[in-house]
């Protein structure tokens, strides 16, 4: 499922157009990016949760070469499933 599918389902199950059903979507993804560059957490009940994680320094590999490169430490986002989408 893309972004558009989203649109068209918001717009089918609230029965509004589809330009009020993208700027709902976009503003929903827009919170969510705010609040995980801020380092929040977001909880959905019965969904999951996306939470900003540290990522460790690490060493990898270039697999044509076998030359092995450094990974520089970063944030990455973690997703954990809630009770009711593991149930699915």
């Amino acid at each position: 499922m893309i972004k558009a599918d989203l649109v068209n389902r918001v717009a089918e199950a609230s029965e509004v157009s589809r330009v009020k059903a993208a700027r709902a979507v976009e503003s929903i993804l827009f919170a969510m990016k705010e609040a995980l560059g801020a380092g929040k957490r977001i909880e959905l009940r019965g969904f999951g949760v996306f939470q900003v994680r540290d990522r460790k320094r690490g060493v990898g590999r270039n697999p044509k070469t076998g030359v092995e490169v450094a990974i520089a430490p970063g944030k990455t986002v973690r997703f954990k499933p809630g009770k009711g989408l593991k149930q699915i």
